[in-house]
């Protein structure tokens, strides 16, 4: 008999899929963000919008990872700019990595203010725009420069913040080169905005799918209940009409 792996497969990656992490925030007040340098482009973060196209509210990529450390009591941080966003509308960044690479997450937005005024988020910000001085051939972080690195004026409002991702390897190995070394984490990041600050925006469609799939039930469920009725009426009528001839042959 043969038998067909592939049912196991596509519940296997379902699984592996499933781990999720995320932070929910309220967009802050705009501020004055000056475009002289030195400017926020010149930390080279990843940026997110939840502007149009919809690819500028996700980024997949791998991020570094460590146990934690006395100080580093969270692992290791990575730094994201949420930019353009909607002052007091709700918003969450979630991050979605696989079961396979075991990993606690720890995810936190900060106002700019509050990390530049702040010793320890100044530091960690500082520690992950500035590369090690002995890792001279590492491979520079990829920038995509922003529409408004374009622009001639001297500064833009904007609400906009930080995002602190904390990777802490959340595993035991006997493999010596695993403890000493914690691999890249394959990650998915994405910023939602919510709807009436309600509903994730990418629950709509299938909040939408559901409230179809509850209606056209609804609608079918009585379609059933009154077939029912009708053949249990007919069946009430056909032994009401034999109980007529029966009394009618016994009076005969």
């Amino acid at each position: 008999m043969k038998l067909s792996l592939a049912p196991l497969f596509w519940t296997q990656a379902a699984l592996v899929l499933a781990n999720v992490e995320k932070t929910i925030f309220l967009g802050p007040a705009a501020v004055n963000i000056p475009l002289a340098h030195p400017t926020l482009d010149d930390l080279n973060l990843e940026v997110l919008t939840p502007a149009s196209p919809p690819t500028s509210s996700s980024l997949r990529t791998r991020l570094e990872a460590q146990f934690p450390t006395a100080s580093h009591p969270c692992g290791k941080s990575t730094w994201l700019l949420l930019d353009n966003l909607e002052p007091g509308r709700r918003y969450e960044v979630r991050i979605c990595w696989a079961a396979t690479q075991p990993t606690s997450f720890d995810l936190s937005t900060h106002e700019l203010d509050t990390v530049f005024a702040t010793p320890e988020l100044i530091t960690s910000l500082w520690e992950y725009t500035t590369p090690p001085s002995s890792s001279s051939d590492q491979k520079p972080r990829i920038h995509t420069p922003s529409r408004h690195q374009q622009q001639s004026t001297s500064s833009r409002e904007a609400s906009t913040l930080l995002l602190q991702i904390s990777a802490a390897a959340d595993y035991f190995s006997p493999n010596a080169t695993l403890m000493q070394s914690v691999p890249p984490v394959d990650v998915d990041i994405i910023l939602d905005a919510f709807v009436l600050n309600v509903l994730p925006r990418s629950l709509v469609p299938t909040v939408g799918y559901i409230v179809v799939v509850a209606v056209l039930s609804f609608f079918v469920a009585r379609q059933i209940v009154a077939w029912f009725r009708a053949v249990i009426d007919d069946d009430d009528d056909d032994d009401d009409d034999d109980n007529k001839n029966t009394q009618t042959k016994k009076k005969q």
